[in-house]
């Protein structure tokens, strides 16, 4: 297989859906000599945040001289995106030698057992930690669970720490109705002794946490709990025991920035144990240039993008547009996928100047006519980024829902740049 060969190979997998469990991952990599035993990883899971928080570590990791490995999802601009080193992704090459070596094993696994077939996600997991443990062995690596955690396909490894920057109510129907039956799902990766770094707002989901990580001594680190900050100009102070830290400005905007921020702090004074080269200072220096693709990214003065795919994630987006940009108009294009709670989504967005409602060509997006009729409809969404285009008009367009029709916009926007 080529480059192109391998993808569409892949992506193929798509039409085995979604399928909670760990046999299949775990008898792929068995097969490959349990690479994810040899990687060193923090393991990030949570509703909003996960990215965010892997890209501040990352850029930490990085500053500080150490060769760390990523996996995210969803991709932004390019699919290699979800495995890179030092915020480089893979190489083609060494994708496809990889995809080369696997595809006869993943095709083995039906045949061989009675589970069926890989999904794309356990396929993409068995590459990063082949890539991770035997390929291109990394000193860290920060993993990001793609959905849920307890039968996430990445929850096959033993972590150095757990981090949940939050907890949503998204993907019900996979994961449980209600905010504890997720919060079960998340601390399911937690593996004994495994400190746990987290931020919470909820009872029932603080007692999911503190009762999980006791059954397994795992000491928890909660925000506002064992660690604080408080807001200082457009920065935060974040304070744990005898240890502070001014952080005076953070690259990407947002008071849940700060939080996730905190978070990212408290597990590296954990972590420097054994990483030395994670300094105070190379953390500060590091949360002030930090950027994630997709993520209240201003793509020109008066064009926002921003992957606000839940009603958790809506509402840190009104608030940030509400406290930051109070002076001017707000026009907002929003875009989803199927199964989320869109009327509630678009019930917080309506608050702004113009809401406006569009489809993007993807296998779930949601189809115009399944969009309350209240709404202003548009058919092309590159007609309204039209308006944008006005240097004359002080306003400020936003462009949000799917992380899967951000890609999409911020493909078409860098294009019609060049």
């Amino acid at each position: 297989m080529d480059y192109q060969e391998s993808l569409d190979w892949i992506h193929q997998q798509l039409k085995f859906g979604i399928k909670p469990g760990l046999e299949r991952v775990k008898w792929l990599l068995n097969e490959l000599g349990n690479p994810q035993k040899k990687v060193q990883a923090v393991h990030v899971v949570g509703t909003n945040g996960k990215g965010s928080t892997v890209n501040y570590l990352q850029t930490i990791f990085t500053k500080a001289g150490y060769e760390v490995g990523t996996f995210v999802s969803p991709y932004i601009m390019d699919f290699r995106e979800r495995i890179s080193i030092n915020g480089i992704m893979i190489a083609k090459d060494e994708f496809v030698a990889m995809a080369n070596d696997v595809r006869p094993i993943v095709e083995r696994l039906p045949l061989e057992t009675e589970w069926e077939p890989a999904t794309e996600f356990e396929i993409i997991t068995v590459l990063m930690f082949e890539y991770f443990g035997n390929r291109h062995p990394v000193d860290i690596a920060f993993i990001e669970a793609g959905l849920g955690g307890l039968y996430d396909s990445t929850n096959v490894f033993h972590p150095l720490a757990v981090i949940c920057p939050s907890i949503g109510l998204d993907h019900q129907a996979i994961l449980g109705e209600t905010y504890k039956e997720i919060a079960e799902q998340k601390a399911g990766v937690l593996k004994s002794q495994v400190p746990f770094i987290y931020a919470v707002e909820r009872d029932d989901v603080r007692r999911v946490f503190e009762e999980t990580a006791a059954s397994l001594s795992c000491p928890t680190y909660e925000l506002g709990k064992d660690f604080k900050i408080r807001e200082q100009g457009s920065g935060f102070v974040f304070a744990y025991g005898d240890d502070e830290l001014t952080v005076k400005d953070l690259a990407m905007l947002g008071h849940h920035q700060m939080a996730n921020a905190s978070l990212v702090i408290m597990a590296c004074l954990l972590l420097r144990k054994n990483y030395s080269k994670v300094t105070d200072q190379v953390i500060l220096s590091s949360l002030t240039q930090a950027k994630w693709l997709g993520r209240t990214e201003l793509i020109r003065d008066n064009l926002m993008i921003d992957g606000a795919h839940n009603k958790e994630s809506v509402v840190v987006l009104v608030d940030l547009l509400k406290t930051k940009y109070a002076d001017r108009e707000v026009h907002i294009l929003f875009a989803a996928i199927d199964g989320k709670p869109v009327d509630q989504m678009l019930e917080q967005l309506a608050k702004f100047s113009s809401l406006t409602v569009t489809t993007f060509d993807y296998p779930s997006s949601l189809t115009l006519d399944r969009y309350p009729a209240s709404y202003e409809h548009i058919e092309s969404w590159q007609e309204w980024l039209e308006t944008v285009y006005d240097e004359s008009n002080s306003a400020l367009y936003v462009v949000t829902g799917s992380l899967y029709f951000i890609s999409a916009v911020r493909h078409y926007l860098l294009e019609q740049a060049d």
